[in-house]
């Protein structure tokens, strides 16, 4: 299975996406990220948008891939999508996060039309509505993304394709570890803090707890996430 990850707006949070819904369900998934900026920031490989030739290359030689699209990348990958005609069909979907900012809803659309522009098929461009704030409905964060699929349906909208704001993302951002190791840890961290003598020691501790359950929090949904995206190769 080959996954881009892509939107013309920043903080939608592709990166979290690509790294921690995507790449840990899809079977061995490399991650290839496109940013010539903050490329270092986590795993995978970095590649600027221009070296979308090589990039095509590479995507033949592996069977499943996830490819995280930084945002000051899209304009120039797109344009190089046009020039190697047909390549948009190597990806078996794109898969489009946005969030309830009115900006990157806008920011939002423009991918999705530019992407279907290029011929991808509304079967292919699948949207996951992130940090969608707790007791809030999809339908009412999004209402301006959703109208204008309703008048131009370019692309599929599960409303359970959604995922809420999470401080987990933040503890872990730069750490090589995945949240269903950290959700699984069976370390009694109670009982370790009890025996801990000092301070810092507890709090170390403590923090690792507090990890370990916002992980156990966050697991259920992004399985649930990902089964509703309908991912198929």
């Amino acid at each position: 299975m080959k996954i881009a990850v892509i939107n013309f707006s920043g903080n939608v949070g592709k990166s979290t996406i690509a790294r921690h819904l995507l790449l840990p369900r899809i079977p061995g998934a490399d991650l290839i990220a496109i940013e010539s900026l903050n490329a270092d920031e986590g795993q995978g490989q970095a590649l600027r948008g221009r070296q979308f030739g090589e990039l095509q290359e590479y995507v033949q030689t592996v069977d499943n891939v996830v490819v995280d699209i930084g945002a000051s990348n899209v304009e120039e990958l797109m344009a190089q999508m046009q020039r190697y005609r047909g390549s948009h069909e190597d990806f078996d979907a794109f898969v489009v996060p946005t969030v309830p900012a009115l900006k990157q809803q806008q920011d939002t659309i423009a991918t999705l039309i530019e992407l279907s522009r290029i011929g991808v098929p509304a079967s292919r461009l699948k949207l996951v509505f992130n940090m969608v704030e707790t007791g809030v409905k999809v339908e009412q964060a999004f209402d301006p993304l959703l109208a204008f699929l309703k008048q131009q349906p370019i692309a599929k909208a599960n409303l359970n394709c959604k995922l809420g704001e999470n401080e987990i993302y933040g503890r872990i951002k730069g750490k090589k570890t995945d949240l269903a190791s950290l959700a699984s840890d069976p370390t009694d961290y109670k009982a370790l803090i009890v025996q801990a003598k000092g301070v810092n020691e507890k709090l170390a501790l403590a923090q690792k707890l507090a990890t370990r359950r916002l992980a156990c929090g966050v697991v259920p949904e992004l399985d649930a996430c990902f089964g509703a995206l309908e991912l198929r190769s």
